[in-house]
């Protein structure tokens, strides 16, 4: 056991030589995570096309259900419940079930039919500070359709109804603030990725797999040795869009860091493997980059990163299962932002460690196989 290890340890330390001493690797570790965090930050943006929604109706007239039956004739919003608690606000924004809580007051038709203004709360879930702001905008589109049609049914001289806003978990709807801990599993993902499916390959071009192979190393000994630099190489990365955030964007982290690295160790064992199994059917570094860029392309996509991953078809979803950066991004943001810890993100840990082991485990059978 303990001469298995040192001879780990010293490929370990023969891959750490090897990716920092090539320009390439080192621009690929360093350069890429820091722009490209600034650049998301200011730049990103993005649509939506469903809204879930709950709605508590205080009022329960006709006023309140000709509001709440326009919302659900507008074909984004989806209403998911009628709240009859307050303290159930919470649980809906908390769980992701509602990205908004309508909430309309007792005395909504009154003050309607009395010519004065009505205000309707909107509670919205501003982790994702672009949806949110979306939706928002959707429903004051819905509320300025009912405050006209109300006028011409009623001869109200000013806007009868009026929506107050209050964003959870980000107050003022900044962007970046979904952005960048979300940069967190895309960018680290996409380096480690990269630096992984090159790793054999590279190798393997080279000439010097054969060299390593008539060592004492065993099979599962050369993928640890391989997976553990990189595997570093992301932390490393992700600390530094970490630091980013935290200091150059002043987003405030609510999380625990435990909470967080635990996730992203997760994350980048389940990267690591996708990237040693590419690195293992490969036979040069240009089709390992190839084949990265394959990989990386769809799952950014259809991670969550863009768009929800609610308002993809049923099928995406489905096949969504298995990519790992969908759960990283719900970690970072969460953890990020609301301070989830371990219990509330269970749905997105376990997945994550499932995808590690089999895409590990994948990887070394084919590298095996491809040995024998």
């Amino acid at each position: 056991m303990a001469a298995s290890l040192l001879r780990i340890l010293a490929l370990i330390r023969k891959e750490f030589i090897v990716v920092l001493k090539d320009p390439r690797s080192r621009m690929l570790i360093l350069i890429p995570p820091i722009l490209q965090s600034i650049i998301f930050g200011y730049a990103a943006s993005f649509d939506l096309n469903s809204v879930p929604y709950a709605v508590l109706d205080g009022d329960r007239s006709a006023a309140s259900a000709a509001l709440v039956a326009r919302l659900d004739g507008s074909g984004i919003f989806r209403r998911q419940a009628s709240l009859e608690r307050v303290a159930d606000i919470a649980e809906w924004i908390d769980s992701r079930r509602a990205l908004i809580v309508l909430r309309i007051d007792r005395d909504f038709e009154r003050r309607l039919r009395a010519g004065e203004p009505a205000a309707v709360q909107a509670i919205a879930d501003g982790r994702n500070s672009n949806t949110a702001g979306t939706a928002l905008g959707y429903l004051a589109v819905v509320v300025n359709e009912f405050n006209a049609q109300w006028r011409a049914d009623h001869g109200a001289a000013g806007p009868p109804v009026r929506v107050v806003v209050r964003a959870w978990y980000n107050p003022n709807l900044e962007s970046r603030w979904n952005m960048i801990p979300s940069l967190l599993g895309t960018l680290t993902m996409l380096g480690t990725l990269m630096l992984t499916a090159m790793s054999v390959a590279r190798e393997r071009e080279q000439g010097t797999l054969d060299q390593l192979l008539v060592t004492p190393f065993r099979p599962f000994e050369i993928m640890a040795g391989k997976a553990v630099p990189n595997m570093a190489i992301g932390i490393a990365q992700a600390s530094s869009i970490l630091l980013i955030g935290q200091f150059w964007f002043h987003i405030p982290f609510e999380g625990s860091f435990a909470v967080l690295y635990a996730g992203l160790g997760l994350f980048l064992l389940a990267a690591v493997g996708m990237g040693l199994f590419v690195s293992s059917i490969a036979m040069t570094m240009q089709q390992a980059m190839l084949y990265a860029f394959v990989l990386m392309m769809p799952f950014s996509l259809l991670s969550g990163l863009a768009t929800p991953v609610s308002s993809m078809p049923g099928s995406f979803q489905t096949a969504m299962v298995a990519n790992p950066l969908r759960y990283a991004i719900d970690i970072a943001r969460r953890v990020y932002l609301e301070d989830a810890g371990f219990a509330r993100l269970a749905p997105d840990f376990v997945p994550l460690a499932i995808i590690g082991v089999l895409t590990l485990a994948g990887a070394a059978w084919f590298f095996r196989r491809r040995l024998n």
